[in-house]
């Protein structure tokens, strides 16, 4: 029976804004998702691990349930990689969100055109043999092998690029999240104690919601986002003085008693208890960016870019 050794923590890469370019690399389009390793065993077993080893195989059931379809076929090996929500034009991570903290359910059904998929990079064991310590170029030509004579459209290996330039600027143009620079050469090592994956990100780009202002001493201190109905975060960077005497006066910050409309989430967020917090009526369209959306859904380092635009659909 095949007996797996799972990486403590997979092999992460590590943020740089530099792309190399010189001989030795390739480059791959960054998914923006869950990592997740997945054993298939000889008995057809399925488990599917998150990076902190937590089992996942109730979240995504229908990842697991491939899996399990497709486990004859694969034989038993170990496998990396990226689950995502594509909802037609790119990858949702607020929606792989909203199944980690939902514990499981079919995110397909929510949208038509949306689907749940199991992006490959990597094939780290294969029967009894390891292949961590393989070059990558090697481990990728036996996950391709493996792969192709699978017909799912829930399973997708991560393509190989060798233009740096041509791919970042799809990314930039498509607004994807970024891409990932590999040495062809590198062996699998666990966490970020190497620089053989460099990733760089593209700033995100959000029409949001601005559901409600923190108050402090009468003026607007920063103002509340809402992104597809869920509380991503508060932003003060952009907002200049002329902004903040307007909302004052709007909605009559200075009163102890201004008025408050009422609270557009099921539950008051942890980072706003104990924060002045007025509520609009209706959601204010807003233009925001992030360096990226965290794993408990806030906007990392946020910043307004302007007012008045669509918000992004279902923003309340």
């Amino acid at each position: 029976m095949t007996v797996f050794t799972l990486p403590a923590e997979p092999m992460i890469p590590v943020a740089d804004d530099h792309i190399p370019k010189e001989s030795g690399w390739i480059y791959q389009i960054k998914w923006d998702g869950v990592r997740i390793v997945a054993t298939v065993h000889d008995d057809g077993r399925i488990d599917l691990f998150s990076r902190k080893l937590l089992n996942k195989n109730a979240v995504y059931p229908e990842i697991h349930r491939t899996l399990q379809e497709q486990a004859e076929a694969l034989g038993p090996c170990m496998l990396d990689g990226e689950i995502v929500y594509y909802d037609g034009e790119r990858p949702n991570f607020q929606m792989v969100l909203s199944r980690e903290r939902s514990f499981g359910g079919d995110l397909s059904s929510s949208s038509s055109k949306g689907k749940v998929l199991y992006v490959l990079f990597d094939l780290l064991q294969d029967g009894e043999e390891d292949l961590r310590p393989l070059p990558y170029a090697e481990r990728h030509k036996r996950l391709l092998a493996k792969l192709k004579p699978i017909r799912s459209d829930r399973l997708l290996i991560a393509d190989l690029y060798t233009d740096a330039d041509a791919l970042w600027k799809w990314v930039d143009d498509h607004q994807w999240e970024g891409i990932v620079s590999k040495r062809l050469d590198s062996a699998y090592k666990e966490g970020k104690a190497h620089r053989d994956w460099l990733k760089k990100k593209r700033a995100l780009l959000l029409d949001v919601g601005i559901v409600g202002v923190k108050r402090r001493d009468g003026r607007a201190a920063s103002l509340i986002m809402s992104d597809q109905g869920r509380f991503i975060g508060s932003v003060s960077l952009g907002l200049d003085e002329a902004m903040r005497d307007a909302l004052g006066q709007m909605l009559q910050l200075r009163r102890s008693d201004a008025p408050s409309w009422p609270m557009p989430f099921p539950a008051l967020p942890a980072e706003l208890k104990g924060e002045s917090v007025i509520w609009l009526p209706s959601p204010l369209p807003c233009r925001v960016t992030g360096l990226e959306l965290t794993s408990a859904g806030l906007l990392r380092h946020p910043k307004l870019v302007s007012f008045g635009l669509k918000p992004a659909e279902g923003s309340s």
